[in-house]
């Protein structure tokens, strides 16, 4: 795989020295998570990759485990995501080439001002979810295998609770509309915090709970194995990501702000 990663970095290279004018055809279609789309940061970091390089980026968003399986179909190039274990299993499979941590935010759980539970200002999440449980606080989950969805999920099973029952709506939607769920019920959530922030329709809702190391979210991008799926655009694939790892990619979304806050944090390895 290095070697096959190498002749791809060079490709890849020369995609981006090439620019403009010899991939003005080109395109590539990233499925990636609701939170990078409706958070903007597409939005703002795509232009710039594309005037580099002249290839189009067209971006599916799903869930995390919905973009993964839309990878593993052979119907997107690459796959840009927040779901550290599923990612590596995606690789482990031969569905992706190589896993490539790109940047990170954090968790945080919003809710009613009126916190039933009693959470607000808890730094340690694991308790707050045992006490919106004990509770039977409304809580509205996405419901939807995303990378957000998984890492409830992960909190629950270390709470030793399995959600249930009236007091517990599943939207099977995206970040947005289940924050619009919270707010119009009102209910906990566990939102990114990059999708929060660019979120506009609050009502009463805040965040009550931030800070506890179990709320890290890790983003990652993949390449689809072209020996999997020939159709890949492997080349153009790589450019891509080899752009958001460069100094200039990581300095886009690095400077992605809003309302004087920064969305997202580099750290590419």
């Amino acid at each position: 795989m290095v070697s096959y990663r190498n002749i791809l970095l060079a490709a890849g290279l020369s995609i981006v020295l090439a620019g403009p004018a010899l991939a003005q055809e080109d395109f590539i279609t990233v499925a990636s998570t609701t939170s990078t789309e409706q958070s903007g940061l597409f939005d703002h970091i795509l232009p710039i990759f594309e005037e580099a390089t002249g290839v189009e980026v067209r971006v599916i968003a799903q869930g995390t485990g919905q973009a993964l399986d839309t990878g593993r179909r052979g119907d997107a190039d690459v796959v840009f995501v927040h779901a550290k274990a599923a990612e590596e299993e995606f690789v482990a499979e031969g569905y992706g080439v190589e896993r490539i941590e790109v940047m990170y935010n954090d968790y945080v759980v919003v809710g009613p001002q009126s916190d039933p539970a009693g959470i607000g200002g808890s730094s340690d999440v694991v308790a707050a979810f045992t006490d919106i449980a004990e509770s039977e606080s409304a809580f509205a989950s996405r419901g939807d295998d995303s990378g957000t969805h998984k890492a409830e999920l992960a909190l629950w099973q270390a709470a030793g609770i399995e959600p249930s029952g009236s007091w517990y709506r599943e939207t099977g939607s995206g970040m947005g509309p289940t924050l619009n769920t919270a707010a119009q019920m009102p209910a906990y959530a566990l939102a990114d915090r990059g999708t929060w922030i660019s979120f506009q329709n609050r009502g009463d809702l805040e965040v009550l709970v931030e800070g506890d190391d179990r709320l890290f979210n890790q983003y990652g991008v993949i390449l689809v194995n072209p020996e999997r799926h020939e159709h890949v655009k492997a080349e153009e694939g790589q450019a891509f990501i080899d752009w958001l790892v460069s100094e200039e990619g990581q300095e886009a979304i690095g400077s992605y702000q809003l309302n004087g806050q920064q969305l997202f944090y580099p750290n590419a390895k």
